[in-house]
């Protein structure tokens, strides 16, 4: 299965079959991400995922660029060509996610997540990768 021609991770696809894709809870993954600042997100579906993750034009303060557009950029830059949104903030606003990153493996990108530095600092979001892997990650948060 494929969204905007990146292919989900095989994992995912048997996780979401078994009615395993499911939010392990706001604790869980305020634990695993504390980039995220407390923020909730919730988890999408395949259908919000094509949604979420539709490629866009660079927006600088949200450090989100268009490989095609833009050049190429790695992190602390998100490629909308090269990623899909895992998990987006639940209200509006909080300007949070958790997203694949296809940059690093077609077939089990690593898990980057937005975080916003104190208010002292510049005021740009920043996304760092905090799995190597999906199936990292599904394993963290006991998927």
């Amino acid at each position: 299965m494929t969204i905007h021609g990146l292919e989900l991770p095989p994992l995912l696809i048997a996780l979401e079959s078994a009615g395993r894709w499911v939010h392990p809870g706001d604790d869980a993954l305020a634990a695993a991400f504390p980039e995220l600042r407390g923020d909730p997100v919730d988890f999408l579906s395949f259908e919000d995922m094509g949604r979420e993750s539709r490629p866009r034009d660079a927006i600088e303060i949200l450090r989100l660029c268009r490989g095609s557009n833009d050049g190429r950029r790695d992190l602390p830059w998100l490629d909308t060509e090269q990623s899909l949104f895992l998990a987006v903030n639940r209200h509006p606003g909080d300007d949070v996610a958790i997203a694949l990153d296809y940059r690093t493996s077609p077939s089990d990108p690593r898990v980057v997540v937005s975080g916003w530095p104190p208010s002292d600092q510049d005021g740009t979001c920043a996304w760092t990768e905090k799995f190597v892997s999906f199936a990292a990650f599904a394993a963290a948060l006991d998927l």
